[in-house]
């Protein structure tokens, strides 16, 4: 049997002290804070509107191009500098979703990902959205959105359905706003 020294003793309690409450501050539950729209979330230097910069640019091949493109408007250098997504269905999506705050958005993989929104005047359900544009041609399968919903209940945030017709309404609104992005571009 090993004798401890008060010392020793005394070090392992404030650790285990220190451990425990390191424990207590992070299990605080964040899960039912609504993340609101910030007034500077829409200024010219949020993420959204350097993205719509970014992308704005693109040539009429309808793909995002890289280090100052062609020789001339919309052709592509032979390095590969395009990205494998199609610029006005990238650019009609980040719009169609504008309405929602934007989490994350990878223009090289054609990803965003929204954060929670609860709609005006509803505090006990929110939504969600990640859109994928899959190519690089404007076609009707060339964009995805899966659309997730929360509702709170006694116990927190809770998934919940959502119709499948919501996803094919965005989807169908992006479309639209792309072809309209396209039939822009080429009358200029």
């Amino acid at each position: 049997m090993s004798i401890q020294s008060p010392l020793s003793a005394l070090v392992r309690n404030t650790l285990l002290l220190s451990l425990g409450l390191v424990l207590v501050a992070c299990s605080g539950d964040t899960s039912s804070q609504v993340r609101e729209v910030e007034r500077d979330e829409y200024n010219t230097d949020s993420k959204r509107e350097q993205l719509l910069r970014a992308t704005s640019a693109a040539g009429t091949s309808g793909g995002i191009t890289l280090f100052g493109g062609g020789a001339e408007k919309g052709q592509e250098t032979a390095g590969g500098g395009g990205l494998g997504v199609n610029a006005f269905l990238w650019r009609a999506t980040l719009d169609t979703l504008s309405f929602m705050p934007l989490a994350s958005a990878d223009p090289f993989g054609g990803v965003i990902i929204t954060d929670w929104h609860a709609p005006g005047g509803v505090s006990n359900e929110r939504f969600k959205a990640t859109a994928y544009v899959l190519g690089r041609q404007l076609r009707s399968d060339g964009v995805r959105i899966a659309v997730f919903r929360q509702v709170r209940g006694p116990g927190g945030w809770v998934d919940a359905p959502v119709s499948t017709a919501t996803a094919a309404e965005l989807e169908d609104k992006v479309l639209t706003r792309a072809r309209e992005l396209r039939s822009q571009s080429a009358g200029r």
